[in-house]
């Protein structure tokens, strides 16, 4: 008898540190206020947040009451997906900037316009973040992590938030592809155990193919910036070009035996084409992240393993668009909890880490407000001089008889703001008839 009190004693300890590990404090820290007029993700959930695996649905549930209970936050679907899951995206910053958020956004476009740019003050111009979580399904910890960023941002309560919240456009998109991600969630739900299970090989941490790393179709979303198949990529793009914003952010998980990985990548395997001017903010940005992780106590890696190379990912494709592309890595626990050979990895830890490089983010959107968005203007200008310079003005090409395969060529040139023409007049060239 004694021995069977001692084993309930000894779980409920379990029990009451897993939950202790759960509460915002753990998050946050106990130095930060918030009004209690917003509804915690507790509220809504009946559960803390890393003690399971929030269901889109719950997501998009909480995310709209926010947006109804807080003067800093809009909400919008921007599209649907395959399985008619909503795309969302939250505009966060001041109850100010969003009475204007129209002209702010008209404003920030004209910096991509040479011939308006140069007229345009930055210093009073917001600088424009993108929050961008979980495009591959089976990585959870930064969409959960995106209950709490939204909480944060349209509840906390200081001075030093005010001000960033003046000075910035937060567009906070919290699930990249739900379908994906909804797979991959109610594996984990039905095969978690009350008492969390590490070991690598239980079930849990083991989904079944095809997992939820893809979409409904089984695309690599994140592969799909360029080619723009599928209703997630075209809505998302949409947006981008609306706001172009000044940095992206784009949350992963990797293996569990590793850390955490912030951008830049292999200087090497920067892709060419990218401005020197790029590589040098993206160091800037890295260390807030470096110094955020540091108050935590969380190990982390930078410029080895990731190349920054291929535009068609969401981490290089506002590279070539006058942005800062931003890729986080974070180690996965894939279940509540994994061993590892740094230890126990448990799903709260993956989820502060990527909370923590989402403030950081905001923190350098607000502190090199003016260096991003002069950055983002030059880019246009330079651009727009090279191709003035550029011997070859335009590109011909002739879709033959083929009009299907024609018109889709010509829709994605569209979504990327390419612009197309048709010929006025017959071209011959090189015995070819256009």
């Amino acid at each position: 008898m004694i021995k069977k009190r001692s084993i309930i004693f000894l779980l409920s300890i379990i029990s009451l540190n897993i939950a202790g590990q759960t509460n915002l404090d753990y998050y946050f820290g106990d130095n930060i206020s918030f009004n209690s007029k917003i509804s915690k993700p507790s509220d809504i959930l009946d559960f803390e947040i890393g003690e399971k695996h929030v269901s889109h649905d719950q997501l998009v549930k909480y995310m709209h009451i926010i947006a109804e209970q807080s003067d800093r936050v809009n909400i919008e679907r921007y599209g649907w997906t395959y399985e008619h899951r909503p795309l969302l995206l939250l505009t966060i910053s001041s109850p100010d900037n969003l009475t204007n958020i129209d002209k702010i956004r008209e404003d920030h476009l004209k910096l991509s316009d040479p011939s308006n740019s140069g007229d345009i003050s930055i210093v009073d111009m917001p600088s424009v973040i993108w929050l961008g979580y979980s495009v591959h399904g089976n990585e959870p910890s930064g969409l959960n992590a995106s209950l709490l960023v939204a909480y944060y941002l349209a509840a906390a309560e200081s001075d030093e938030l005010n001000i960033i919240l003046n000075n910035t456009v937060i567009l906070l998109d919290p699930s990249i592809n739900p379908d994906g991600y909804s797979r991959f969630e109610q594996w984990v739900n039905q095969y978690m155990s009350d008492v969390s299970i590490s070991d690598p090989n239980n079930v849990e941490h083991n989904e079944a193919w095809p997992r939820g790393r893809t979409n409904h179709y089984w695309f690599d979303l994140n592969r799909d910036w360029l080619p723009l198949q599928h209703p997630e990529s075209q809505a998302r793009i949409k947006k981008f070009y609306k706001w172009k914003p000044n940095i992206l952010t784009d949350h992963h998980e990797m293996g569990s035996n590793s850390t955490v990985f912030f951008q830049p990548g292999i200087p090497s395997r920067t892709n060419p084409n990218t401005p020197a001017e790029n590589f040098s903010l993206t160091n800037k940005i890295a260390a807030y992240h470096a110094e955020a992780l540091d108050k935590i106590g969380s190990l982390y890696f930078s410029k080895e393993q990731v190349d920054d190379f291929y535009y068609g990912k969401g981490s290089s494709y506002p590279d070539v668009n006058g942005s800062i592309g931003i890729l986080f890595e974070q180690a996965s626990s894939r279940g509540l909890s994994q061993q590892t050979v740094n230890g126990v990895l448990d799903f709260p830890f993956t989820i502060r880490n990527q909370l923590t490089v989402s403030l950081s983010t905001i923190r350098s959107g607000y502190e090199l407000k003016n260096e991003l968005l002069k950055y983002q203007a030059d880019f246009y200008r330079k651009a727009s001089e090279l191709a003035r310079n550029e011997p070859v003005k335009a590109y011909v090409f002739d879709g033959g008889d083929d009009f299907s395969k024609t018109n889709r060529f010509l829709d994605i040139l569209l979504r990327h703001q390419i612009n197309t023409y048709r010929l006025a007049e017959g071209l011959s060239y090189d015995d070819h008839n256009y």
